[in-house]
């Protein structure tokens, strides 16, 4: 099976010829700018003096002003064909050696993953670069709020390096610090901060591993946590036996999944609008709550719809659906199952008879689980081409280039995060890590 980029390219290539050959590609993609050097939005970028998340599941988002840009690639790179690439790749990486480790997130593109030393999500790279004691470098192949956990969880003396600093996220973007903040000064008016005679506060903060370090150290401070896809429902219940409701930000549709599962009902679960006083509720509604959901949501798993998976069912009866909690509520009420994305792959690797499984995440993951397990047919809800924009800003010119810096003694694209940021929000790291189902 070919990869996503290889699939974009020849879709791009036959639509601008618009080739009526019998038997050519019948997909299509959401933008055939997908097929360009990530180098080109970058000097689009530079040249318009705004920031923005690239072609992909992103594009329409709106790019805050702080989002990180990144400069322009040396020449080299961008004209370097992928045999060339394929070659300074390998060769940096025998000269570093043991003094380098490169982590692939599920949803980059094949061919970054394919010199990954660990695949993983956000929270198992960040994790796994610490059973690599001996690297001087952690080159993260992900997104911004990845590079800053492994940042906060490595030594001081490791660098962490992000191989393009335009690879952000819009989910984590919708929610930041200042916005926060105000929003906790209003709770804080309206409910106070005593505890009741349970010893319950009146609100505990709650932030998706997908959010900046502002908001990880936010939550140490506060009292809050850090939880994950996979172990959100385990979070919430510390939450609870804490606090009296929570503040679970900045994906709407993980927080209201799993607190619908735990039994919370939809009414006591309304959401927080940064930009409107009270977040857009009455006080009375705001005081009945159990979960405040911030209005923030992942637009690649927005993309999926009950149409899909209606479609899906005719087409393929028996077929098992699988999504990822980002999915709006009533897509995950009409799946067979939802789950992380660790979920997503054991259930398919558990399956013993072959089976056809209709999967609503980024298409990149989607893709290599086909791939990876021929006996099966595997297809993403989405029959759009649409990936991450902000995973696809990663490109093999960009990690050649930030492993031959290594090789010369630079280090570049280092992401940092202050102490003042990094130790409150490793306690909340690690509250997450104490609370185990």
């Amino acid at each position: 099976m070919s990869s996503v980029n290889t699939a974009i390219q020849l879709i791009t290539r036959e639509q601008a010829a618009s080739s009526t050959a019998k038997g050519r590609a019948t997909a299509s993609t959401c933008s055939p700018a997908l097929a360009r050097g990530p180098w080109d939005y970058d000097l689009a970028e530079a040249r318009a003096g705004v920031p923005a998340y690239g072609p992909g599941a992103s594009a329409a988002d709106l790019a805050p002003a702080s989002t990180p840009r990144q400069g322009q690639l040396p020449e080299e790179y961008k004209l370097a064909g992928d045999a060339e690439l394929d070659a300074r790749i390998r060769a940096a990486k025998a000269t570093l050696g043991d003094r380098a480790v490169v982590l692939g997130h599920f949803y980059q593109r094949d061919e970054v993953v394919e010199y990954a030393d660990f695949v993983g999500d956000s929270f198992q790279l960040a994790n796994a670069a610490l059973t690599r004691p001996d690297a001087e470098a952690i080159i993260f192949c992900g997104v911004h709020f990845m590079a800053e956990t492994a940042d906060i969880l490595s030594r001081p003396d490791q660098a962490v390096i992000l191989p393009n600093l335009a690879a952000g996220c819009s989910m984590a973007d919708m929610a930041d610090i200042d916005s926060v903040t105000e929003c906790w000064e209003q709770l804080e008016e309206l409910f106070g901060t005593e505890p009741d005679a349970d010893g319950r506060v009146p609100v505990i903060p709650v932030t998706y591993m997908n959010s900046s370090a502002a908001l990880k150290g936010f939550c140490g401070e506060h009292g809050g946590i850090v939880c994950t896809s996979s172990n959100a429902a385990t979070v919430l219940e510390w939450a609870f036996e804490r606090g009296r409701r929570v503040l679970f930000f900045p994906d709407q549709h993980l927080g209201r999944n799993t607190a619908k599962a735990m039994g919370v009902p939809l009414e006591q679960m309304p959401m927080w609008n940064p930009r409107k006083d009270l977040g857009g509720n009455d006080e009375q509604t705001l005081k009945d709550s159990r979960v405040i959901l911030w209005h923030g949501f992942c637009s690649v798993h927005k993309r999926f719809n009950v149409g899909q998976i209606e479609k899906a069912r005719a087409e393929f009866p028996g077929v098992q659906v699988i999504v990822h909690p980002e999915c709006p509520m009533e897509v995950v009420d009409a799946a067979d199952s939802a789950g992380s994305t660790d979920f997503i792959r054991k259930a398919i690797a558990a399956a013993a008879e072959p089976a056809t499984f209709a999967v609503g995440t980024e298409i990149n993951l989607v893709n290599r689980l086909a791939a990876e397990n021929p006996q099966h047919t595997i297809f993403c809800l989405d029959p759009v081409i649409c990936p991450c924009s902000t995973m696809y800003r990663i490109h093999p010119g960009y990690l050649a280039w930030v492993l031959e810096a290594l090789v010369r003694g630079e280090v570049v694209n280092r992401i940092t995060v202050e102490d003042t940021v990094a130790a409150p929000a490793r306690v909340a790291l690690e509250r997450m890590l104490a609370a185990r189902p």
